[in-house]
């Protein structure tokens, strides 16, 4: 079996594809410690490697406050991409929405207003008059929209999130935790990136009043893109920030900060350790051939193998071109063979121990060679 060893390692992983690559910290001991931040629970993630570079307490169950209306906004863009709702489409004003508390974007039930309108109500001023009236026009009453919030909260993965309501007023059982809320952004932003401009609005006029949006870090950061802000007493402050440098995307994910300010310095903090620390290279192409492993007992007897997905990997500063890689493939490979059909993975190292795990498929249709083609196959290895 000969080793593919490319002298750039080159592509990239969906999350929504299980091929996700795993980082092992500890391969890399030289590299600063995050910083630390006032937030009770964080996470930083590469949205290109989908890597956590960063994380305390990730997995907790917490109060989300509004980053719940981010769930609200995946299932008002996944409505607008399915033609059923359109931007342009007026929507009528409840009294429950209009009498929904909190923050407003002011809506009264007789005067009109725009999906277009409404999601920015929602996404810039955190509108809860907003994620109510979606809600109900995409499901017809919140109640079943919650079941839609929760249905698609276990479909991506969300395993620690459940959600209450549409826009995240505070119950006992409306919790996430700060790895699930960094994946539905992610999601976000890679199935609709037409809608995310919503994200980056500094300001929103309706009934006459202009709001500012509440991220702080639209207005201080020019590299920041978004997404979501969020406060009750029992969440603190909370905030997801996206931001791009240099072509490379990152997701902070603050939880649960002592005030508005802190949790915009800590997603900052958080961001500059991300970019300063780290380098994100893209490894293997989709469907890039990293090797041909020979099987007797296969037809074709060379199986070409690669990753099925654009592979990207995260790795500490200057890292990346020592990584090197190694097959692990099991002796007793299962036959006929599917495209795309997982055998094995392919492991990037540093020397010293795995740094990163891809998954390794056939990139063709194999069959199970007969007797005759299985002894041709031996002859032909022999010469070989």
């Amino acid at each position: 079996m000969s080793l593919f060893s490319p002298s750039r390692v080159l592509g990239a992983l969906l999350l929504a594809a299980s091929a996700v690559a795993n980082v092992h910290a500890q391969a890399y001991p030289a590299i600063p410690d995050a910083p630390n931040v006032d937030a009770r629970n964080y996470v930083l993630i590469d949205q290109d490697s989908h890597q956590i570079l960063a994380a305390r307490k990730a997995d907790d169950r917490v109060p989300p406050a509004s980053l719940t209306k981010l769930m609200t906004t995946y299932l008002t863009f996944q409505a607008l991409a399915l033609g059923r709702l359109k931007l342009d489409q007026q929507i009528p004003v409840s009294v429950e929405a209009w009498k929904a508390g909190g923050s407003t974007m002011f809506l009264q039930p007789k005067l009109p207003v725009t999906v277009d309108q409404l999601i920015s109500g929602m996404v810039v001023v955190s509108g809860n008059d907003a994620a109510d009236a979606l809600a109900q026009a995409i499901a017809g009453n919140t109640d079943s929209f919650v079941q839609m919030m929760n249905a698609t909260a276990r479909q991506l993965g969300l395993s620690e999130s459940h959600f209450d309501n549409v826009n995240g007023l505070p119950t006992t059982t409306n919790l996430v935790s700060a790895r699930d809320i960094g994946v539905l952004a992610e999601d976000i932003v890679q199935r609709y990136p037409q809608y995310l401009h919503y994200f980056g609005e500094h300001t929103f006029t309706y009934n006459r009043i202009t709001q500012p949006n509440w991220n702080p870090l639209l207005f201080s950061d020019s590299t920041v893109t978004g997404m979501k802000t969020g406060h009750t007493d029992e969440a603190g402050y909370c905030l997801v920030a996206t931001a791009v440098r240099k072509g490379r995307p990152l997701i902070a994910v603050v939880l649960g900060s002592s005030t508005r300010k802190a949790s915009a310095q800590a997603a900052e903090a958080l961001l500059d350790y991300g970019y300063l620390n780290f380098e994100t290279h893209l490894a293997y192409k989709a469907g890039q051939v990293v090797d041909r492993l020979r099987n007797n007992w296969a037809s074709p007897a060379e199986i070409p193998v690669g990753p099925a997905a654009d592979t990207w990997v995260t790795v500490p500063l200057g890292r990346y071109a020592a990584l090197k890689p190694g097959l692990d493939v099991a002796a007793n490979m299962p036959l006929p063979l599917k495209r795309e059909q997982t055998i094995g993975q392919l492991t990037l190292s540093d020397g010293k121990q795995a740094t990163v795990d891809i998954p390794l498929v056939a990139l063709a249709p194999v069959a199970r060679a007969g007797w005759l083609t299985h002894w041709w196959n031996e002859l032909v290895a022999l010469t070989i």
